[in-house]
């Protein structure tokens, strides 16, 4: 079995990313096959990849050897998740044995570096969970491990098919949903956060999609001044998320760690 020195984010090879496809103790986040690769162990690829819902796509040879950082890898390099996904039914069940249980859900983060913030300021926060799609959105790459400064280490992470159903799901958990959106009607200071919550936040530049917000409770905005329309998705979803912590903590609490750079 052949894997570069990123061995926690890469797997190059047809036969180990097809033995990894079979195992599925691995969370593929995409693969990525040479243009032109034909063979039985490509149509076997194309199929496993099908059943689990992995993107593939056909892409030149030059891409691949750098993604490999060798040119030895028969034409296939998978895209693995540095740590395994967690289940959306354990998520939840786990969440809802507390009293007062957060988890977050992002529609939609391209940005490795904007998902990796997004974890560690959830992870400070004290919430219990984070819930991604599968498609159209970055997933639990070396770069969004190193990003979160380690919490991705301590915070699960769940991948879902549909954005849209996994928010039923909590909301039938009683949980109340609430999207950070620019054209909410209610200030985010304005709204009572304890209880079973789960924050709904769109990609960067796009937000949040309008079927996706309709699902949720309300939609809350963070007011701005300035000349910039919008904010960060990282840094706007820790804004919210430590409004959240301050209403369930108290400003007295000094039971909190203080905060530092780094």
């Amino acid at each position: 079995m052949s894997q570069d020195r990123h061995a926690h984010d890469r797997i190059y090879g047809v036969h180990p990313v097809l033995e990894a496809l079979r195992s599925q103790e691995r969370g593929f986040d995409a693969i990525h096959l040479q243009r032109g690769r034909r063979g039985r162990d490509v149509e076997e690829i194309l199929r496993l990849a099908k059943k689990s819902r992995v993107s593939v796509s056909f892409e030149p040879r030059a891409l691949l050897d750098r993604e490999a950082g060798s040119p030895y890898h028969q034409g296939a390099v998978g895209l693995v998740a540095a740590r395994p996904y967690a289940h959306l039914d354990d998520l939840i069940e786990a969440a809802g044995r507390l009293e007062s249980p957060l988890l977050l859900v992002l529609d939609g983060i391209e940005d490795p570096h904007n998902l990796g913030a997004i974890v560690r300021s959830a992870e400070a926060a004290g919430a219990q969970g984070i819930i991604v799609p599968e498609r159209r959105a970055v997933g639990l790459t070396a770069t969004v491990a190193k990003a979160s400064a380690g919490a991705v280490e301590h915070l699960p992470v769940a991948r879902v098919v549909n954005v849209s159903q996994a928010i039923e799901r909590l909301k039938a958990a009683r949980f109340w949903v609430y999207a950070l959106d620019t054209k909410g009607s209610r200030n985010y200071l304005d709204v009572d956060y304890h209880g079973p919550l789960a924050l709904v936040v769109g990609g960067e530049g796009r937000g949040i999609r309008p079927l996706v917000a309709d699902r949720c409770d309300g939609r809350v905005r963070i007011p701005m001044r300035g000349k910039v329309a919008s904010l960060n998705a990282s840094v706007a979803t820790a804004i919210l998320l430590f409004e959240v912590l301050r209403q369930r903590t108290g400003t007295g609490d000094r039971s909190l760690t203080h905060a530092g750079g780094g």
